[in-house]
């Protein structure tokens, strides 16, 4: 090999070297980022991947939240169509209102609602409010069954059974009728120690109620207990204050208020110092519910009654009557509101039944030819309702009676033209109280031009309203069971297991003591439906 050969090659030898150690300088460089670059990709993907799943926990959340539903029930008990504008007409009279000034009712009109149960074409409470509860047509007295008298499944155990909070506001015992067909299940309306036995939760679904206002403690205190109603000794608010914050400590659920030993006072009696009005009792309970479910993907459902609009009317009491609806007005003014701001939320505001066949004119002189006329002012002067005036009556035992009846008719009644044979009636022993009470409302409508048809129901259809979330598929004319329909399909409950969890190994709960009727107190501390058929 030549020298120049040779050097050649050394050159190529040394520059092949020279590149072979630069490679071998960049390769590791290479490798080093590929591994940093994998590394960060990696690292990127699962933050990526963290971030997608907190991103989509939260937008599941929100979602949740944002789609979780309210229902709340209004029933105007016994508030029939004439009711409504016998309300108007007098909520524009006393407020100095323009004629065309609508009521808060009127805003909400959807349509009518068919009342007959399964045993009659004029249903009672039970019945009624059955079929919006179950969503099923059942016999006058019977409270949450079949008319084979097999619990049904309601809306509000439903309700619970899906995580949603529930309650119910009233003016009547809690354990009457329309309570009791959301939250107890018996054969008969006045089994009532068995409904409050079952309202705190002495049955096989244990408590289901978060929330209840109203009446009716004497149902829970044993007979032994001056006040009780109850049918036994058995001391269930006891019981209850195991399971619920009573009274005083309203900040949390779950909740028991029983305001009165019987029924809550007539608006036009209630004392505001002892007893909350419907729509403070409605408020407060709302205000708890939205509080404890503010943080939660489920919502409430609240069972709201105007209870006295209806014993009002069995009476034949047109002031009271005025009274109990402009109370229920309020009420329904209060949840409007909350549902604006709400969008999540339904109100209903139905009736169960009508109650007195109310007629807006009256032909107290049949020879004569009638007056197109009433007279709300006549309403206006009246201070006490008749029931609490018949009960002073007739408690009254002074030598100066005459001059006393005289006296109370004219400063709580407002009467000045009344006869000597109003006061000899009204002064002569009556072993039927309700028959003084039913005179003194009388005095009031025959002079007002009211008319009424009975002391009890009639079969008339009664208004429905609605307002808020898909209130629209509420208009026209339903069956009450519709309503219940209506609830179940918005809150996609389903009743048909709550039903099979009751009537699990043919249980009998609900047909406890039935077979001794004399047991029953039937409202013996009120004036409502005394003598109820069973």
């Amino acid at each position: 090999m030549s020298n120049s050969r040779a050097g050649s090659q050394n050159r190529d030898d040394e520059e092949n070297a020279q590149l072979l150690n630069e490679q071998s300088y960049i390769e590791p460089n290479v490798k080093q980022k590929k591994k940093k670059f994998f590394a960060v990709a990696i690292g990127a993907f699962l933050i990526t991947v963290s971030l997608a799943a907190i991103i989509f926990e939260i937008s599941s959340l929100l979602y949740a939240r944002k789609n979780k539903r309210n229902v709340i029930l209004l029933i105007s008990d016994g508030f029939g169509p004439a009711s409504e504008t016998f309300g108007r007409s007098y909520y524009q009279f006393v407020n100095d209102l323009p004629w065309d000034q609508i009521a808060p009712l009127d805003k909400m009109l959807v349509g009518t609602s068919r009342t007959r149960s399964s045993s009659s074409l004029v249903t009672d409470s039970a019945a009624g409010a059955t079929a919006f509860s179950c969503a099923i047509k059942t016999y006058n007295a019977g409270i949450g069954v079949h008319p084979d008298q097999t619990p049904c499944g309601t809306i509000l155990e439903s309700a619970k059974a899906k995580g949603i909070l529930t309650g119910l506001v009233v003016t009547s015992r809690i354990t009457h009728a329309t309570p009791a067909s959301f939250s107890a299940h018996v054969i008969n309306r006045n089994m009532e120690s068995e409904i409050a036995a079952q309202q705190i939760g002495d049955y096989p679904l244990g408590r289901q109620v978060d929330l209840m206002f109203g009446g009716g403690r004497c149902y829970f205190l044993g007979n032994s207990t001056e006040g009780s109603c109850r049918t036994d000794t058995r001391d269930v608010m006891s019981d209850a204050k195991k399971q619920f914050h009573y009274l005083n400590a309203i900040r949390s659920l779950p909740i028991l208020g029983l305001f009165t030993l019987d029924h809550m006072s007539y608006e036009i009696d209630r004392d505001p110092a002892t007893e909350p009005s419907l729509k403070e009792m409605s408020a407060k309970a709302i205000e708890l519910l939205t509080k404890a479910t503010e943080d939660s993907d489920k919502g409430f459902f609240l069972m709201i009654e105007g209870s006295r609009i209806d014993m009002a009317a069995h009476s034949n009491d047109a002031p009271t009557h005025a009274h109990e609806i402009s109370a229920y007005y309020e009420t329904i003014d209060h949840v409007r509101e909350y549902v604006d701001n709400h969008p999540n939320t339904v109100m209903i505001s139905v009736s169960d039944h009508e109650t007195g066949g109310l007629a807006l004119s009256r032909q107290n002189d049949i020879a004569k030819y009638p007056q197109y006329q009433w007279f709300p002012e006549i309403l206006q002067r009246v201070n006490m309702s008749s029931y609490l005036l018949a009960k002073k009556i007739n408690e009254y035992n002074e030598k100066d009676k005459v001059e006393f009846i005289k006296n109370s008719i004219r400063e709580e009644l407002g009467i000045d033209d009344f006869t000597e044979d109003d006061v000899k009636y009204l002064s002569k022993p009556e072993e039927f109280e309700m028959a003084y009470e039913y005179y003194l409302s009388n005095m009031t409508s025959a002079r007002a031009l009211i008319g009424w048809s009975t002391h009890g129901h009639t079969a008339v259809d009664v208004n429905l309203y609605a307002h808020g979330m898909n209130a629209e598929k509420l208009a026209g004319n339903h069956e009450n069971t519709h309503i219940g329909d209506f609830i179940i399909d918005f809150l996609g409950l389903d009743l048909s297991s709550i039903t099979l969890l009751l009537n699990k190994d043919n249980s009998s709960f609900h047909l406890s003591n039935y077979k001794d009727i004399s047991q029953f107190n039937i409202d013996n501390l009120a004036h409502y439906h005394h003598g109820h058929q069973l």
